[in-house]
């Protein structure tokens, strides 16, 4: 019996082993994620930690001297704290004013530095959230703010984000693994950083990749083939979540499969990237085709996240006016699998002094899905960004931008037909200027205006009320220490 145990046991190991092998071969004949290796190799450090309050790069300066010590032996500890009071001025479903926070800590490990072998590099990183949210303020389906994703949806909790190790062999080809985050390949040259650039999740990343794990087990490889080109290919847990640790666990329902080309170029000497995209996942899901009577199981209860969780405020609706179909009768369709493709670029059309780093460029971004089990259908991303471009004011920063996600038309059409929802497409537009006062304090006054993919609310009485434009307003304030 013990045997038999133990021989189903590693025909199951085998069996996840295998689907991770192949699911990695796989991604690497997909294009996707616009990265970087500096996203996963070394980290950049100062001469020091220290000098004056006003100057030095940290809050907490050197340590004493330890900290330039630690870094130079390839050990660098640092923490991040992104402070977020805002409120909705006008429409949403309701005005209000709300405070949010997050805390991301980090340990990096350079082996050469530390007198091991070249070309290795650990990360680890947690992360804290605190607070409350303007989510359910603001009427959006979209989330206003892409850090109240994480460790949870819209609750103060704490989570790995990450827990990696990449191996670069050459120049030009590194392999990565552990647990991987997903934040760490979004930044660009003018979003995909909520901590200094846009705040909206329509404005940091495609949502195309609405269920792309934001943080899970995996690995891939790292190919340059030059200095301006950059391939990558990951292939991740496809349930991967901050707060699961368990790597036993990973691969269990399916794996995700995300690769892509980053091409440098500069015309006429102004920086630009232009990047393809894609995405495949094998995970079994809650198809969108559904008998009516399985909302709950199909769409109320499912976790996109990228999107968050939508079921509380559809299920309110939905209980006030068709609670029969909460109650499911019927078993579940679903597909057994996705895909996504994106292409984006961003484009410099300035640079003050001929300095790369710096300047006015614009940026797009266009992503389409199967829109089944996806409830994305087409997403855009365009705006213009500026660095550095004022006397005095060489790292100030600030963007203008607009996002459009349009869900497909599997997606709660009963909602859509008798009550009139809307759920078409949202749209959100975003200002932003983030001043640097010091090296470890920069603060951005931020608005949002935002045309919820719902046109209706329930009020106080349990009314459908229309739902006007809303006016999100926030002063965000990021401290590294």
């Amino acid at each position: 019996m013990m045997e038999a145990d133990s021989l189903s046991m590693n025909v199951q190991y085998n069996n996840k082993l295998k689907r991770a092998s192949l699911s990695l071969l796989g991604s690497m004949v997909l294009t996707g994620l616009t990265s970087t290796a500096n996203a996963l190799g070394p980290v950049e450090v100062p001469e020091t930690w220290g000098g004056d309050l006003a100057y030095r790069q940290r809050l907490t300066g050197d340590w004493g001297g330890v900290r330039d010590e630690m870094s130079k032996k390839g050990v660098i500890l640092d923490a991040n704290m992104t402070l977020l009071p805002g409120g909705i001025a006008t429409g949403g479903s309701e005005t209000d004013a709300e405070f949010w926070g997050n805390v991301d800590y980090s340990l990096h490990l350079d082996t050469d530095k530390m007198g091991l072998w070249p070309g290795g590099f650990f990360k680890f990183q947690g992360v804290s959230s605190f607070g409350n949210t303007l989510q359910s303020q603001s009427g959006a389906f979209i989330p206003t703010n892409v850090a109240s994703l994480y460790p949870e949806f819209y609750e103060a909790s704490s989570g790995l984000m990450q827990a990696s190790y990449t191996q670069f062999l050459s120049h030009q080809f590194g392999v990565t693994m552990g647990k991987l985050n997903l934040f760490d390949f979004t930044p660009t040259e003018f979003y995909g950083d909520y901590h200094t650039q846009f705040m909206n999740a329509g404005l940091n990343l495609s949502l195309a990749n609405a269920l792309v794990p934001m943080s899970a087990y995996g690995g891939g490889v790292l190919i340059l083939p030059t200095k301006d080109i950059t391939l990558m290919a990951l292939a991740l847990d496809a349930s991967g979540t901050p707060s699961e640790n368990d790597i036993g666990k990973a691969f269990d329902d399916g794996v995700t499969l995300v690769s892509g080309l980053n091409v440098k170029i500069k015309p006429f000497g102004l920086v630009g990237h232009q990047g393809v995209s894609g995405v495949w996942s094998d995970k079994p899901r809650f198809s969108l085709v559904q008998d009516p009577d399985n909302f709950r199981r199909a769409v109320l209860n499912e976790r996109y996240p990228i999107l968050g969780n939508p079921g509380p405020v559809l299920e309110r609706i939905i209980k006030k006016f068709y609670p029969e179909v909460l109650i499911p009768v019927e078993p579940a369709n679903r597909k057994d699998n996705t895909w996504s493709v994106i292409y984006s670029f961003d484009q410099y059309f300035w640079h003050p002094d001929g300095d790369p780093k710096r300047g006015i460029g614009f940026f797009f971004s266009f992503g389409a899905t199967d829109g089944n089990p996806n409830p994305i259908q087409y997403s855009y991303m365009m705006g213009i960004g500026g660095k550095g471009v004022f006397t005095g004011r060489q790292h100030d920063s600030f963007g203008i931008g607009w996002a459009r996600a349009e869900f497909s038309d599997k997606f709660l059409p009963i909602l859509r037909e008798r009550l009139g929802l809307g759920l078409d497409h949202e749209d959100a537009i975003e200002l932003y200027y983030t001043a640097a006062i010091t090296p470890w304090l920069n603060v951005s006054p931020n608005l949002q205006i935002i045309n919820s993919a719902l046109n209706k609310t329930l009020d106080d009485n349990g009314r459908l009320q229309d739902m006007d434009t809303a006016v999100e307003a926030s002063l965000r304030m990021n401290i590294k220490f």
